[in-house]
């Protein structure tokens, strides 16, 4: 089918006139809209209104243009059906080959701080998905292009065919063209689900990043979608694994908890150890001294660049993955001689907008959504409930214990310095054992407990969790309280001495 009409209407006029140039130098009549046919005749290209092709004026501010049976009848009917030819002549609709249309920056401006619904709506745009839409739906005929990075394959294709395109080309740029529609129309209503009070369905669509070699389980398949490669670049080691993406996750999470020089190390998406310091290396020792045995084929984060001093501590144990900022050459090169090791540089990304993240969790025929786990808890000392007061070195080791435990699984228990952990108990189905593990591990590390704070992801439900926090050595407790014996866990608390804080915030984590 050779293109001898093409209508022009684009938001992104990116190469536009060049294009619309290069069209009709092959002989191509050029119909368009608004700012784009004003800027093709300032570029000296022949151009007719759409209100000429139609014979019906833009009406509405514009909100009326290409919604006619002369734009969708010209791209719709089908080329060589007889009934269609006889209706498009006795109406007199002329064929319309190429529809080059991008649409209103919806997206761009909804992620403008301060947009109002209003400006919302205004870039909603209808006649460019619907023509897009009729073009798509005969791409046996017609050539629809969306994308300004098309237009060469396009003009390269007109220029070897004698003015026209493949089948395969327009098959192609069709598919691209409806998921770009059906992107569009999701954004739309995301932006209304979050910013009116109706609740409707949700839906997601992401692009594929890549195919894993196989999922939690080598029986299992995989694939990765979305825009992970917007936050992370592998510097070197294999591809990563359904498991390392997980632990990745995880680990970036945890140490957004954290400005001052942090070093976190996880396994199995909970933490083994964390520790901060102004030396990264003594923060890599804090980090690592809480459990010496669980990093092994573990997961490493820390939120400065990593130089050559961290690199030969970390490198003593093997690790699946280690994660910074940047890593000095020489500290790069160094790690770079385990070719096993995955080298992840963390980028810096910004959200559109200042939402919460959504979590996503698959369940027995259908999904659960939510927020991301982004609560803050205020002045702690707002918080406390027990008659004395915590000193202002056991409130650091309270709150660092407690932006810790919120990426513990639970049942979680952490006991915490004001800047380290000391003994992690994580997954249990009781409180009281998680805490025994937590001690157990503090004890299997050589790490005392005395004078720490001890922080758990939810109410204690008896004062048995607090008495053996205190028994082994904690003298604060951090907790969200809610329990109906919350007066008998904070009189235990008061009969042993230990300052409580309740921070009215829960962080179970499954």
């Amino acid at each position: 089918m050779k293109i001898t009409r093409a209508i022009i209407s684009v938001s992104d006029k990116t190469g536009v006139a060049d294009f619309a140039r290069a069209l009709a130098e092959q002989g191509v009549e050029i119909i368009s809209t608004g700012g784009t046919a004003a800027l093709l005749r300032q570029e000296n290209i022949a151009t007719r209104d759409i209100a000429s092709f139609t014979g019906f004026p833009e009406m509405l501010e514009g909100r009326v243009k290409t919604l006619h049976p002369k734009v969708h009848g010209g791209l719709l009917y089908l080329r060589g059906n007889p009934t269609h030819e006889a209706t498009a002549r006795e109406h007199g609709i002329e064929p319309i080959d190429l529809v080059v249309v991008n649409l209103y920056p919806f997206e761009a401006t909804v992620a403008k701080p301060g947009a109002t619904l209003a400006e919302a709506i205004e870039q909603i745009d209808i006649g460019g998905p619907s023509m897009l839409r009729s073009a798509s739906k005969n791409y046996q005929s017609v050539t629809v292009v969306v994308d300004p990075a098309d237009y060469a394959a396009v003009l390269a294709e007109m220029r070897d065919r004698d003015g026209e395109t493949t089948l395969k080309l327009r098959e192609r740029l069709a598919i691209k063209a409806f998921i770009k529609t059906s992107d569009y129309d999701r954004a739309i209503a995301t932006f209304l689900n979050d910013n009116q009070e109706t609740e409707t369905s949700f839906s997601v669509s992401l692009p594929l990043v890549s195919r894993l070699r196989y999922g939690e389980n080598p029986h299992q398949s995989a694939s990765l979608y979305g825009n992970f490669n917007e936050h992370f670049e592998k510097l070197h080691g294999k591809d990563l694994s359904f498991n390392n993406l997980l632990d990745i996750t995880a680990a970036a999470d945890l140490i957004d908890e954290f400005a001052e020089p942090t070093v976190a190390i996880l396994k199995h998406t909970n933490p083994c150890g964390v520790g901060s310091d102004p030396d990264l290396r003594e923060a890599w020792m804090k980090a690592f001294a809480t459990d010496k045995q669980a990093p092994f084929g573990g997961v490493i984060i820390c939120n400065r660049p990593l130089d050559l001093a961290v690199a030969k501590a970390i490198s003593e144990i093997f690790s699946e993955v280690i994660i910074a900022p940047d890593f000095a050459s020489d500290a790069r090169a160094l790690l770079q001689k385990k070719k096993n090791l995955r080298l992840m540089r963390a980028l810096p990304f910004s959200q559109p907008n200042e939402k919460p993240q959504m979590d996503l969790r698959s369940v027995r025929g259908g999904l659960l959504v939510q927020q991301k786990d982004a609560a803050e808890i205020g002045e702690i000392e707002t918080k406390v409930v027990t008659q004395r007061p915590p000193t202002r070195q056991e409130t650091a080791a309270m709150l660092f214990g407690w932006r810790v435990v919120k990426h513990v699984k639970s049942n979680a228990i952490v006991y915490a310095g004001p800047d380290r952990t000391l003994g992690i108990g994580a997954g249990q189905m009781s409180r009281v054992d998680a805490s025994r593990i937590a001690v157990w591990k503090a004890q299997e590390a050589g790490l005392s407990l005395q004078g720490c704070a001890v922080a758990s992801d939810a109410f204690f439900p008896f004062p048995d969790g607090l008495i053996a926090a205190a028994e082994a050595g904690a003298t604060t407790a951090i907790q969200p309280g809610g329990s109906i014996r919350d007066a008998e866990v904070i009189a235990a608390a008061d009969e042993r001495g230990v300052a409580m804080a309740f921070t009215g915030v829960r962080h179970f984590r499954h």
